[in-house]
Parts: structure tokens; C-alpha cells; sequence
């Protein structure tokens, strides 16, 4: 095994990931600078620039915690394949511009519905709720309807610069941490004791 062969991995893996809802890893851990942690469906991996790229509502608390401290980390694990995928990097919300509008045009409107709720992600209820209004629950919204949505979508992009690859494996485990050079032109490979 060589590193080249790590990278490719990891590349192969992710990039499966943001295509396939049956990847395992599709559905990663991640984490802020706060010690919080959700499961976000990961949408796009940018092997030539090692970023991530996730939908969220831009009413979120970790949008605020993003702009605070952009340090992020992620965890992706496949069991079947025994890797796991640990991640740091640097997380960027953004909001508004052509290349969002065209995100939020390529989602489907049942998609798009969850960015209806009247109150953003973590707010208290009085009672169990979806947070969407009444008369979205259930249904695929047409594009008028889901047009006021568009004010609460935002775009979370993860820039990675530090990938640590774990093979678990019964012969001995295998283990290693891929650095990204600052100017993204490559990238440092290092074994690591498992």
C-alpha cells in the first residue's frame, strides 16, 4: 500500500459518497469548534480542491459558530469496508450568488421544503413540531409556494487540511494521515501507528 493509493481512496470514497445515498459515507458526522456534532448529507466532493459541500439553513446556531471559529472536523466511516475517514478542515457559509442560486435551482422543491420552517433549526417549541407551516406537511410544494424558502438556504463548504484514513483490518490495522499543503498544490502523506 502507498499513499498514492490512501489518496486515491479517500477520493474514490468521498466522491462516491456525494453521488450515492447508499454510501456509508454519505451521511458523515460533523463537527464545529464547539464540540457539536450532527449527521449532514454530503453533497458535492471537490477532489481537485479537497472540499466538501453540504446544505443547511443559514438560521442555524452552527452558522454562527462557523463565522466564529471555521475550524470543523467530519468523520465518515464504512463498516462493510472497514475505513474510516476523519477530516479537518475550515468551514465557509455562503448564502447568496450565482453558483447558490444555481444549488438551490438543481434541488428538487420536496427538497427544498425543509427550509420553510417558520422558526430556524433549534428553536425551543412548545410542543413536537416539523417546524414547517401546516400546509407543507406532507406535500411536494410547487415552486411558487417554495420560492420564500430560498431566504433560508445556505451552502456550508468544508476545505479539508488533514485527512486521517483508518483501515481496520484482522491482520493488523493500517493508518494514515494525508496532509494538504497550504497552496492546495499537494499533499504530505505520514504513517501513523493505528
Amino acid at each position: 500500500m502507498s499513499f498514492d493509493t490512501v489518496v486515491q481512496d479517500i477520493q474514490d470514497r468521498l466522491g462516491f459518497a456525494a453521488r450515492s445515498r447508499k454510501s456509508p459515507m454519505h451521511t458523515p458526522v460533523i463537527g464545529t469548534s464547539d464540540g457539536d456534532l450532527r449527521v449532514m448529507v454530503l453533497r458535492e466532493f471537490n477532489a481537485d480542491t479537497y472540499q466538501l459541500r453540504f446544505h443547511t439553513d443559514a438560521r442555524s446556531p452552527k452558522i454562527g459558530c462557523i463565522e466564529h471559529d471555521p475550524a470543523m472536523a467530519v468523520l465518515a466511516y464504512d463498516a462493510e469496508a472497514k475505513v474510516q475517514i476523519r477530516m479537518r478542515g475550515v468551514g465557509t457559509v455562503k448564502t447568496t450568488g450565482a453558483d447558490i442560486d444555481a444549488i438551490w435551482d438543481e434541488a428538487t422543491n420536496f427538497a427544498k421544503r425543509c427550509y420553510l420552517a417558520e422558526q430556524g433549526p433549534s428553536s425551543v417549541s412548545a410542543q413536537q413540531t416539523s417546524g414547517l407551516p401546516g400546509w407543507a406537511e406532507g406535500i411536494n410544494p410547487t415552486a411558487d409556494q417554495i420560492a420564500p424558502a430560498r431566504q433560508n438556504f445556505a451552502v456550508l463548504y468544508i476545505t479539508v487540511t488533514e485527512f486521517d484514513w483508518l483501515y481496520l483490518a484482522n491482520t493488523g490495522h493500517r493508518r494514515a494521515r494525508i496532509t494538504i499543503l497550504p497552496d492546495r498544490a499537494g499533499w504530505k502523506g505520514e504513517w501513523l501507528v493505528p
